[in-house]
């Protein structure tokens, strides 16, 4: 005989106990982890929740990572940018008060600090951000611009800005100095003036309008261009003007007035009237060859400058005068990477500036923040400091102080800007746009993460109070179990008899 219950298989009561010692352990880890399982499984029908808060948890994390990185580089970029329109302001200052007074180098203390502003520019535009370079657009991994002993002087190979000034100096100007214009004499009475090829540069004839008594302006028309004024029989008066009107190669305009006179030798921009009209008209070819030489070593040379310097920074690749010989050149040709420095050095690519550089900072929420060296608010002050820091003036030049004067006045103008042009602040303002941006999805992946952390812990978190008040009572109940456990296992058949 056996006692029911007692045998060699686990009694019901034996696998009750082992069931509550698990279930002990898990309310253990829990209390330990305060999780309420260890696998999604575990869950139970929760598991599908807590998956899909977890999913969205993690992309708030991944949106907030990057609005922290893209903080972190939009706060350098406007530190950058906030330094240069500052430098931007001081150079448009400096410029447009300046005396000239040669200092050494033949230029002036303000050209020197332009100069070094310009340096310190070009170091803001390389501003990086953990290895990755702000204002080269795509080419993160790369600077954006030159430096500026390279950009002025060229680096033995490559020709930089100041040799491009040089060489279309003399192509503006021509041989003769007076603006690649030939003066004639058509008949004895006349004096024509033409542009001596079709080319880009030197002065072009725009207008001659006249009151002289008497004379007849033809032009200008023609390919390459020219004009001519015949005074016929009869002499000018005094007092009575003719006028030559130019376009410059940056684009301005240039007048050149001479007033007939009696007087002998005549005045600057005068012309004395002779005995007949043939002889004043030999007076008004050497008055205009005088006035177009003063032009050419004064306001075209100015000109000259700044439109060498839209052809290296305006174009990529930069233009240069096909040449040698210079005076003569009559095209512009492309530098290449091998005989040219190029200034800006990274993307240039297709496409506005800030798109080249996106981040998405919510679910359906981007933002644009990149910048480009080569944009106009950037490329411009560039542009127009490195031209004033690279032109220099001979001490012992009559017209050296009129040269500076022309090329102030046009520096100056182009730093202080035109209605509608990009400035650095623009950029900055952009910047702004995508810093709020960022600053709002913060406070809203904050609020979100917070609602949803509680929902998770509510779904997979395990209460302290009511894991604890639940292994009290599963102990207890443990305990009783055992107690009963163990007087079953010490009976036997004598002491149940």
């Amino acid at each position: 005989m056996s006692v029911s219950g007692i045998g060699s298989t686990t009694p019901p009561w034996i696998a009750a106990l082992i069931d509550m010692r698990a279930q002990l352990a898990d309310l253990q880890r829990q209390l330990g982890t305060g999780q309420k399982s260890d696998s999604y499984a575990g869950l139970g029908l929760d598991r599908s929740l807590a998956v899909g808060l977890r999913s969205q948890l993690s992309a708030i994390a991944g949106y907030q990572s990057n609005i922290t990185q893209v903080g972190v580089r939009l706060d350098i970029a406007q530190t950058a940018l906030t330094q240069m329109n500052d430098i931007s302001q001081t150079a448009k200052s400096a410029v447009m008060t300046t005396q000239f007074n040669l200092v050494s180098n033949g230029q002036t203390m303000d050209q020197t600090t332009v100069a070094s502003q310009f340096d310190q520019m070009l170091n803001l535009l390389n501003a990086s951000s953990g290895g990755r370079y702000l204002f080269s657009g795509r080419a993160v991994d790369r600077p954006a611009v030159e430096g500026a002993s390279a950009i002025l002087d060229g680096d033995g190979l490559r020709a930089g800005l100041k040799q491009v000034i040089a060489e279309r100096k003399l192509a503006d100007l021509g041989a003769d100095g007076l603006g690649r214009l030939v003066l004639g004499s058509p008949s004895a009475t006349a004096v024509s003036i033409a542009e001596d090829a079709v080319s880009p540069f030197g002065l072009k004839l725009a207008g001659v309008t006249s009151n002289l008594t008497g004379a007849t302006v033809t032009g200008p028309g023609g390919s390459p261009a020219s004009a001519s004024i015949d005074l016929g029989a009869t002499n000018p008066n005094p007092g009575e003007v003719v006028t030559f009107s130019f376009v410059m190669p940056d684009g301005t305009s240039q007048n050149i007035s001479l007033t007939a006179t009696a007087a002998s030798p005549p005045g600057d921009n005068e012309f004395s009237i002779g005995a007949t009209s043939d002889v004043t008209a030999t007076n008004l070819k050497a008055a205009l060859t005088q006035a177009l030489g003063a032009v050419g070593r004064t306001s075209l040379t100015a000109a000259s400058a700044v439109a060498a310097g839209n052809n290296f920074f305006d174009t990529d690749p930069p233009q240069r005068v096909a040449g040698p010989p210079f005076a003569t050149a009559t095209a512009l040709v492309a530098g290449t990477p091998a005989n040219t420095v190029s200034w800006y050095t990274g993307d240039a690519g297709p496409g506005p500036a800030r798109e080249t550089s996106v981040a998405s900072i919510d679910r359906s929420l981007t933002i644009s923040y990149g910048m480009r060296a080569n944009e106009d608010a950037f490329r411009s002050t560039l542009k127009s400091m490195a031209v004033f820091s690279a032109v220099s003036f001979a001490p012992s030049d009559p017209d050296a102080q009129s040269a500076y004067a022309a090329l102030q006045q046009r520096i100056g103008s182009a730093l202080a800007g035109q209605p509608g042009d990009q400035k650095i602040s623009d950029v900055a303002a952009e910047l702004a746009g995508a810093q709020t941006a960022m600053a709002a999805a913060k406070d809203r992946h904050q609020q979100t993460n917070s609602t949803l952390q509680d929902l998770l812990q509510n779904t997979e978190g395990a209460p302290t109070e009511e894991v604890a008040a639940k292994i009290l009572a599963l102990q207890t109940s443990l305990e009783a179990s055992l107690q009963t456990s163990a007087m079953l296992l010490q009976t036997n058949l004598l002491k149940y008899l």
